[in-house]
Protein backbone atom coordinates (compact mmCIF):
# COMPACT_ATOMS: atom_id res chain seq x y z
CA UNK A 1 0.00 0.00 0.00
CA UNK A 2 1.04 3.61 -0.63
CA UNK A 3 3.00 5.93 1.49
CA UNK A 4 2.31 9.74 1.33
CA UNK A 5 4.22 12.46 3.15
CA UNK A 6 2.54 12.75 6.11
CA UNK A 7 2.51 9.60 8.92
CA UNK A 8 -0.59 7.62 10.23
CA UNK A 9 -0.81 5.74 12.98
CA UNK A 10 -3.37 3.31 13.95
CA UNK A 11 -4.72 1.82 17.10
CA UNK A 12 -6.21 -1.39 17.24
CA UNK A 13 -7.62 -3.93 19.60
CA UNK A 14 -11.21 -5.42 21.08
CA UNK A 15 -13.74 -4.23 22.72
CA UNK A 16 -12.71 -2.17 25.77
CA UNK A 17 -8.49 -2.81 25.43
CA UNK A 18 -8.03 0.86 25.81
CA UNK A 19 -8.00 2.49 22.26
CA UNK A 20 -9.55 5.52 22.70
CA UNK A 21 -7.14 6.32 26.28
CA UNK A 22 -4.38 5.68 24.01
CA UNK A 23 -5.08 7.98 21.22
CA UNK A 24 -5.79 10.69 23.77
CA UNK A 25 -2.63 10.54 25.74
CA UNK A 26 -0.28 10.25 22.25
CA UNK A 27 -2.01 12.79 21.01
CA UNK A 28 -1.08 15.11 23.90
CA UNK A 29 2.65 13.88 23.91
CA UNK A 30 2.93 15.00 20.16
CA UNK A 31 1.12 18.14 21.18
CA UNK A 32 4.24 18.67 23.73
CA UNK A 33 6.70 17.29 21.26
CA UNK A 34 5.63 19.98 18.95
CA UNK A 35 3.47 18.65 16.37
CA UNK A 36 -0.51 18.76 16.13
CA UNK A 37 -1.94 15.62 15.33
CA UNK A 38 -5.24 15.08 13.37
CA UNK A 39 -7.17 12.27 15.34
CA UNK A 40 -10.00 10.09 13.41
CA UNK A 41 -12.08 7.54 14.78
CA UNK A 42 -13.63 4.50 12.97
CA UNK A 43 -16.34 5.03 11.92
CA UNK A 44 -17.13 8.42 12.03
CA UNK A 45 -14.65 11.72 11.18
CA UNK A 46 -16.87 13.05 8.25
CA UNK A 47 -20.74 13.50 7.91
CA UNK A 48 -20.97 10.45 6.76
CA UNK A 49 -19.07 8.33 8.94
CA UNK A 50 -20.65 9.81 12.33
CA UNK A 51 -24.16 8.56 10.89
CA UNK A 52 -23.09 5.31 9.49
CA UNK A 53 -21.17 5.06 13.23
CA UNK A 54 -24.81 5.53 14.83
CA UNK A 55 -26.45 2.77 12.71
CA UNK A 56 -23.37 0.78 12.95
CA UNK A 57 -23.43 0.65 16.80
CA UNK A 58 -27.46 0.12 17.22
CA UNK A 59 -28.44 -2.33 19.07
CA UNK A 60 -31.78 -2.28 17.43
CA UNK A 61 -30.62 -2.06 14.25
CA UNK A 62 -30.15 -5.57 12.57
CA UNK A 63 -27.12 -5.70 10.10
CA UNK A 64 -25.89 -8.59 7.65
CA UNK A 65 -22.26 -9.20 7.78
CA UNK A 66 -21.63 -8.04 3.84
CA UNK A 67 -24.11 -4.77 4.83
CA UNK A 68 -21.97 -4.40 7.52
CA UNK A 69 -18.96 -4.45 5.62
CA UNK A 70 -19.59 -2.16 3.16
CA UNK A 71 -20.95 0.56 5.39
CA UNK A 72 -17.56 0.03 7.23
CA UNK A 73 -16.34 1.07 4.16
CA UNK A 74 -18.31 3.52 2.73
CA UNK A 75 -17.45 5.41 6.29
CA UNK A 76 -13.38 4.65 5.76
CA UNK A 77 -13.50 6.16 1.76
CA UNK A 78 -15.06 9.13 2.79
CA UNK A 79 -12.72 9.72 5.80
CA UNK A 80 -9.63 9.25 3.72
CA UNK A 81 -11.14 11.14 0.40
CA UNK A 82 -11.88 14.08 2.76
CA UNK A 83 -9.44 13.77 6.18
CA UNK A 84 -6.93 11.41 6.11
CA UNK A 85 -5.61 11.22 2.76
CA UNK A 86 -5.38 15.42 2.35
CA UNK A 87 -3.78 15.48 5.97
CA UNK A 88 -1.18 12.76 4.74
CA UNK A 89 -0.16 15.09 1.24
CA UNK A 90 0.13 18.14 3.97
CA UNK A 91 3.07 16.21 6.13
CA UNK A 92 0.45 16.26 8.89
CA UNK A 93 0.44 13.11 11.74
CA UNK A 94 -3.02 11.24 12.01
CA UNK A 95 -3.77 9.01 14.86
CA UNK A 96 -6.74 6.95 14.22
CA UNK A 97 -8.91 4.94 16.64
CA UNK A 98 -9.18 1.94 14.11
CA UNK A 99 -8.56 1.13 10.69
CA UNK A 100 -8.55 -1.54 8.53
CA UNK A 101 -7.22 -4.27 10.47
CA UNK A 102 -10.69 -3.71 12.88
CA UNK A 103 -12.40 -4.76 9.79
CA UNK A 104 -9.98 -8.10 9.10
CA UNK A 105 -11.34 -8.99 12.40
CA UNK A 106 -15.02 -8.24 13.23
CA UNK A 107 -16.15 -8.87 9.47
CA UNK A 108 -13.39 -11.54 8.22
CA UNK A 109 -12.62 -13.26 11.06
CA UNK A 110 -15.92 -12.36 13.66
CA UNK A 111 -18.31 -12.38 10.63
CA UNK A 112 -16.60 -15.23 8.42
CA UNK A 113 -16.29 -13.04 5.59
CA UNK A 114 -13.61 -13.91 3.02
CA UNK A 115 -10.31 -12.26 4.35
CA UNK A 116 -8.68 -12.12 1.16
CA UNK A 117 -11.89 -10.52 -0.40
CA UNK A 118 -12.32 -8.01 2.65
CA UNK A 119 -8.69 -6.79 2.25
CA UNK A 120 -9.43 -6.13 -1.59
CA UNK A 121 -12.30 -3.89 -0.86
CA UNK A 122 -10.59 -2.34 1.93
CA UNK A 123 -7.81 -1.49 -0.63
CA UNK A 124 -10.39 0.12 -3.19
CA UNK A 125 -11.73 2.12 -0.08
CA UNK A 126 -8.37 3.20 1.22
CA UNK A 127 -6.99 4.15 -2.00
CA UNK A 128 -4.30 1.79 -0.72
CA UNK A 129 -3.22 4.01 2.26
CA UNK A 130 -2.02 2.25 4.85
CA UNK A 131 -0.68 3.37 8.52
CA UNK A 132 2.96 3.83 8.65
CA UNK A 133 2.56 2.20 12.33
CA UNK A 134 -0.50 0.02 13.92
CA UNK A 135 -0.20 -0.76 17.88
CA UNK A 136 -2.24 -3.32 18.55
CA UNK A 137 -3.44 -3.20 22.47
CA UNK A 138 -3.66 -7.23 23.68
CA UNK A 139 -5.93 -7.81 26.45
CA UNK A 140 -8.24 -10.90 26.85
CA UNK A 141 -11.75 -10.06 25.67
CA UNK A 142 -13.96 -10.83 28.73
CA UNK A 143 -11.56 -8.47 30.34
CA UNK A 144 -12.70 -5.89 28.25
CA UNK A 145 -16.17 -6.45 27.73
CA UNK A 146 -15.76 -6.42 31.71
CA UNK A 147 -14.05 -2.70 31.86
CA UNK A 148 -16.97 -1.75 29.43
CA UNK A 149 -19.63 -3.06 31.90
CA UNK A 150 -18.07 -1.29 34.72
CA UNK A 151 -17.99 2.04 33.22
CA UNK A 152 -21.12 3.97 34.77
CA UNK A 153 -23.60 4.97 32.41
CA UNK A 154 -22.36 2.89 29.84
CA UNK A 155 -24.60 0.80 27.51
CA UNK A 156 -23.07 -1.72 25.51
CA UNK A 157 -23.33 -1.03 21.70
CA UNK A 158 -24.14 -3.56 18.84
CA UNK A 159 -20.85 -5.62 18.62
CA UNK A 160 -19.89 -5.20 22.12
CA UNK A 161 -23.59 -7.04 22.85
CA UNK A 162 -22.20 -10.18 20.60
CA UNK A 163 -21.48 -13.12 22.47
CA UNK A 164 -18.37 -14.65 23.84
CA UNK A 165 -18.09 -16.75 20.16
CA UNK A 166 -17.72 -14.07 17.85
CA UNK A 167 -15.34 -12.06 20.69
CA UNK A 168 -13.03 -14.26 20.77
CA UNK A 169 -12.88 -14.73 17.24
CA UNK A 170 -12.55 -11.24 17.07
CA UNK A 171 -9.44 -11.47 19.51
CA UNK A 172 -7.52 -14.34 18.68
CA UNK A 173 -7.61 -12.60 15.10
CA UNK A 174 -5.87 -9.36 16.80
CA UNK A 175 -3.44 -11.74 18.91
CA UNK A 176 -1.87 -13.11 15.55
CA UNK A 177 -1.93 -9.67 13.54
CA UNK A 178 1.91 -10.10 12.38
CA UNK A 179 3.58 -7.37 9.86
CA UNK A 180 6.54 -5.39 9.97
CA UNK A 181 4.36 -2.22 11.04
CA UNK A 182 2.59 -4.11 13.52
CA UNK A 183 3.90 -3.42 17.18
CA UNK A 184 1.56 -5.71 20.02
CA UNK A 185 1.11 -3.91 23.52
CA UNK A 186 0.11 -5.46 26.69
CA UNK A 187 -3.24 -4.00 27.08
CA UNK A 188 -3.52 -5.75 30.73
CA UNK A 189 -0.91 -2.91 32.00
CA UNK A 190 -2.08 0.67 33.21
CA UNK A 191 -2.62 3.33 30.98
CA UNK A 192 0.53 4.87 31.75
CA UNK A 193 2.75 1.75 31.04
CA UNK A 194 0.53 1.16 27.70
CA UNK A 195 1.73 5.02 26.81
CA UNK A 196 4.62 5.09 27.36
CA UNK A 197 5.34 1.87 25.27
CA UNK A 198 3.40 3.34 22.55
CA UNK A 199 5.43 6.25 22.64
CA UNK A 200 8.39 4.85 22.60
CA UNK A 201 7.56 3.06 19.43
CA UNK A 202 6.47 5.73 17.93
CA UNK A 203 9.58 7.91 18.71
CA UNK A 204 11.67 4.71 16.85
CA UNK A 205 9.34 5.13 13.56
CA UNK A 206 7.89 8.40 13.15
CA UNK A 207 10.67 10.61 11.51
CA UNK A 208 9.34 14.34 12.96
CA UNK A 209 9.64 12.80 16.57
CA UNK A 210 12.55 10.84 17.11
CA UNK A 211 14.73 12.96 19.51
CA UNK A 212 12.06 15.97 19.83
CA UNK A 213 10.73 14.62 22.86
CA UNK A 214 10.81 11.82 25.00
CA UNK A 215 8.02 10.61 27.66
CA UNK A 216 9.37 10.07 30.85
CA UNK A 217 9.58 6.31 32.21
CA UNK A 218 6.49 5.10 34.08
CA UNK A 219 7.06 4.02 37.88
CA UNK A 220 8.85 0.44 37.55
CA UNK A 221 9.69 0.68 33.89
CA UNK A 222 13.32 2.36 32.80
Amino acid sequence: MSRAAGFLLAVEGSEGAGKSTLVRGLAAELVRAGISPIVVREPGGTPLGERVRTLLLDPAEPIGAAGELFLFLAARAELVRRVIGPALEAGRTVLADRFHLSTEAYQAAGRGLDLEFVRLANRVATGHIAPHLTLVLDLPPQLGLDRLRGQEGHVLDRFEREDAAFHARVGAFFAAARGPDIVHLDGTRTPEQVLHAAWQNLVMRHPGVGGAHRAQPSPGEG
